[in-house]
């Protein structure tokens, strides 16, 4: 069998005259040529040289939503559906939260660090086990028990409210394609709008307090159940589907006993993901009162506080690293035969509980419930010392390459400021133009509208300028961490020791919050939009260097055998070879690095990055719903144009 290698030359023979002559892309070019010919003539007619958006093509929604803000707050205390129904709720919610919250004090230190270990030995090993017992530990020696098991009481209530909400949407998606098609824009909404957005509403309705964060979380974690439930459902093998139904069983005896049990691996990812999106929550939810290590670092954000907010943040970083890893280990250990028998099924379970409870009532006898006072270590003052030197010697001043200070201000000048500056000289159907562009050259027409018309939105809801401010720290960002994430992504590739050494990196930037990001960056940086484009670089790049490096290692290895036997060099296979190959795994990342620095961005206004996350910060501060949900929307609407401008139709067919 003789293998083709894609080459340089093979793949760009033919220049502009070929790509002309193929009608895939004239078919793409098309109508985007017909949407030109209609729009420009139109535009240089009416709105000649106007780079701001018209206002007779805006809708001014501040009245409606201002009404509507104003009715909540007058009503709140005593209309019925607030009395009987959001009422109920969230008594319900505060109850469950201090039941929970009263059961791990009871439990004890001991107890709990028990019942974590033992949870994690019955599903992944002894490894797990002592991992996760020593991490746990670590939160009490950093002296943030008491907060550890606030934010655990309230993650277990969220987690559990967003994975029944999840896998019901889920099955409904999963077994109606009517259900799918109308559950999927909206669980596309939900993913896309930052985590800020959802906060407005919810407090409006539920007021300050743990209630809202709980609710807010779960609005926020309950899309990855229900998406990766449907998946599992939809997905399930026909021929097993086919072989039960011609036994006869009925409907719910295939849920039950076919379609479940193959999806058992897609619902444990969907678990993994929901309590690493709701333990990213709850820390952002401490703005709305929920207390715990989110408002450990909440606080820590507003002194700037680097050593505070580190000894609040390595007890979440430590709590998502072993709920990742158990949840992770449950999901691939479920096909093992090599287990003892003593750890399988109801027995590993019964010793489990039989340990937590022999463990707890040691602790409750020998009055050792409370994290003993003597057996914490502080560790603010000597990290803030660090600080301080590194503020001292790297903010400014540093001979030839000039300080972090002189960075951030550079960055700025020479590419923050151009690039809005740019953004916002182009006339506004330049720019419908130029997205329709880039959505036709990767999907179809219809992903041209959609991304088109998101975009109009932004300007129907009269924040064009503002949200321009907002995509070009976004395309700053994302430029900088493509660069970053694609030469980590090859280097960790091509080398295992590379790959070895970033993976530690890697998974603490990833389960790292967004809030723990703002404050190293503006102790180094400052405020203004640089840190934030900064902190939302950090944050994106795990993602964009993980699939970076899955998708050059799982390139077609017949591909490379031939190319090595052509005498190619490793940088000829890798540009002629594995780079153009690889390219849908590419393109995977720069949608996922938009997304993700997005996110970032939007929380960059708490520490001066300006334009949509500044608005709904202030929205949220004052109790503006007008202003808030407006630019929550414009940031869902911004998100849904990236998202289809870098996400391929092929790909979404695919998921």
């Amino acid at each position: 069998m003789t293998t083709t290698t894609p080459t340089a030359g093979s793949l760009g023979r033919g220049g502009p005259s070929a790509l002309l002559r193929n009608r895939t892309v004239t078919g793409k070019l098309l109508p985007f040529a017909v949407f030109a010919a209609v729009l420009v003539p139109l535009a240089l007619t009416r709105w000649s040289g106007s780079a701001v958006w018209p206002d007779a093509l805006t809708v001014d929604l501040s009245g409606p939503l201002g009404g509507a803000s104003d009715w909540i707050i007058d009503n709140r205390d005593h209309h019925p559906l607030f009395l009987y129904f959001f009422g109920h709720i969230s008594n319900a919610v505060v109850l469950s939260v201090r039941g929970v919250y009263l059961l791990l004090l009871a439990v004890g230190w001991a107890g709990v660090t028990a019942a974590a270990g033992l949870i994690a030995w019955r599903v992944a090993g002894i490894r797990l086990a002592l991992t996760t017992a020593v991490a746990f530990a670590l939160c009490g020696v950093l002296g943030m028990w008491v907060p550890t098991m606030q934010t655990l009481a309230l993650m277990v209530v969220a987690v559990t409210a967003s994975v029944l909400l999840g896998a019901v949407l889920g099955l409904a998606a999963g077994l109606s394609d009517r259900v799918y098609r109308m559950t999927r824009p909206l669980l596309d909404t939900m993913q896309v709008l930052p985590a800020f957005a959802y906060l407005l509403p919810v407090v409006l309705i539920f007021g300050i307090g743990v209630p809202a964060a709980v609710l807010a979380t779960v609005v926020y974690a309950a899309p990855p159940m229900a998406r990766l439930t449907a998946l599992g459902l939809r997905e399930a093998d026909g021929g097993v589907m086919e072989a039960v139904s011609s036994l006869g069983a009925t409907a719910w005896q295939r849920l039950l006993t076919a379609r479940l049990p193959l999806a058992r691996k897609q619902l444990l990812l969907g678990l993994n993901q929901t309590i690493m999106m709701a333990l990213s929550m709850a820390v952002i939810a401490s703005v709305i009162g929920a207390g715990g290590l989110g408002d450990r670092v909440y606080q820590a954000l507003a002194s700037v506080d680097v050593g505070a907010a580190l000894a609040a943040g390595l007890p979440i970083v430590l709590l998502a690293v072993v709920l990742d890893r158990t949840t992770n280990a449950a999901g691939s250990g479920l096909d093992r035969t090599d287990l003892p028998g003593f750890r399988t099924g109801w027995r590993g379970w019964a010793l489990v509980a039989l340990g937590v409870a022999l463990v707890a009532v040691a602790g409750r006898l020998a009055g050792r419930l409370e994290w003993p006072s003597g057996g914490t270590v502080a560790i603010a003052e000597p990290v803030n010392r660090v600080v301080d030197w590194m503020t001292d010697h790297l903010y400014s001043g540093v001979p030839v390459i000039g300080g972090t200070a002189d960075w951030a201000g550079h960055f700025t000048t020479w590419i923050l400021d151009p690039l809005r500056g740019g953004l916002q000289a182009l006339p506004w159907w330049v720019l419908l133009l130029i997205v329709a562009a880039l959505a036709l050259l990767i999907g179809t027409w219809q992903t041209a509208l959609t991304a088109v018309l998101a975009m109009g939105a932004i300007g129907v809801l009269g924040v064009w300028k503002p949200s321009l401010d907002t995509l070009s720290q976004v395309l700053a960002a994302v430029a900088v961490t493509l660069v970053i994430g694609f030469a980590a992504g090859i280097a960790a590739a091509r080398s295992s020791r590379v790959e070895a050494l970033l993976r530690p990196v890697l998974d603490v930037f990833q389960t790292l919050p967004q809030f723990v990001y703002l404050i190293p960056v503006v102790a180094l940086f400052g405020v203004g939009r640089a840190p934030a484009v900064a902190a939302a670089v950090v944050y994106a790049l795990p993602a964009v260097v993980r699939i970076t490096t899955q998708g050059l290692r799982h390139v077609d290895p017949a591909a490379l055998e031939s190319a090595r036997s052509l005498g190619a060099t490793g940088g000829q296979q890798l540009r002629q070879v594995q780079l153009p190959l690889a390219a849908p795994a590419l393109r995977l990342a720069l949608n996922q690095g938009v997304v993700l620095v997005l996110a970032v961005v939007i929380i960059g206004g708490l520490v001066g990055g300006g334009a949509l996350g500044y608005d709904v910060v202030f929205g949220l501060a004052q109790g503006d719903l007008a202003t808030g949900l407006v630019a929550g929307a414009a940031i869902v609407c911004l998100g849904l144009m990236l998202d289809r401008v870098t996400q391929p139709t092929e790909r979404r067919k695919g998921a």
